[in-house]
């Protein structure tokens, strides 16, 4: 399997508007953050996203991506699910609704926010999607890959990370009970937040999420929906543990 870093950036990005920081003014590559989403290209070439975030289109048109076969919804905060009304070209081009996958709290968020996609209408050319709601117990199939949801807290708000083989993708979150950390034990790629390097009330810092991969020891790991308040690729590189890496978009790994 390959998975793409799509976005690794916080809800604002990274440069920030109107910010003079050291990190929004760097010139490196690695230091310029979309939106947080991930794309995970399967062995029998299904295309798997997590999350459909503001910045899906560029995404899309950067890396290529001919197709999608599902969406695995984290929560439907902005900057995971505002992507939604560009699926119109993937609808267009295989010609059936494109399938999203998440708790009842974001698909409710979903139906709601977005009425327009969901209520009964003949307006020609809307987006179109299919709904499936995910439970904790257990796992399902999507494309031919069993998933795995992984419950997680933002705060106080219940949404999921998701385990697709020896991979698993946590954003946003700030705890993970430890039935739920069972369910991560013997994960080889762990992906998971880190927004900062001070204590934040809805994500982990740096140091909890250390902590977290300290825990499950992946072989390897990649932190992401990063902000500008975390450092630059650089700085913070030079301190990270050997299997802990910063992810960065674009970045491109084989599983």
């Amino acid at each position: 399997m390959r998975l793409t870093f799509l976005g690794t950036g916080t809800s604002q990005g990274v440069p920030v508007i109107t910010c003079d920081c050291t990190v929004c003014n760097s010139a490196d590559p690695r230091d310029k953050r979309l939106r947080a989403s991930a794309l995970l290209e399967t062995d029998s070439g299904s295309n798997i996203l997590f999350d459909i975030g503001p910045d899906f289109r560029q995404q899309m048109l950067r890396e290529r991506v001919s197709h999608i076969d599902a969406v695995l919804i984290t929560h439907a905060h902005r900057d995971h699910v505002a992507g939604i009304d560009d699926i119109r070209a993937f609808n267009y081009v295989q010609q059936k609704p494109l399938d999203f996958f998440g708790n009842d709290i974001a698909l409710s968020t979903l139906r709601h926010d977005y009425g327009y996609i969901f209520g009964h209408h003949d307006y020609p050319g809307l987006p179109e999607a299919e709904l499936h709601i995910v439970e904790l117990a257990g796992s399902f199939k999507v494309a031919g890959e069993m998933i795995t949801p992984i419950g997680v807290m933002h705060k106080d708000l219940p949404i999921l990370g998701y385990r697709v083989g020896d991979v698993a993708y946590i954003t946003d979150a700030n705890y993970i009970s430890p039935d739920e950390m069972l369910k991560l034990n013997g994960v080889k790629v762990l992906v998971l937040n880190a927004l900062r390097q001070e204590h934040h009330w809805s994500h982990f810092c740096l140091s909890e999420a250390l902590d977290v991969i300290k825990q499950l020891q992946p072989e390897q790991a990649y932190l992401t929906h990063i902000s500008h308040d975390l450092g630059t690729f650089v700085q913070v590189s030079r301190f990270l543990p050997d299997n802990v890496s910063l992810s960065y978009d674009g970045l491109t790994i084989t599983i």
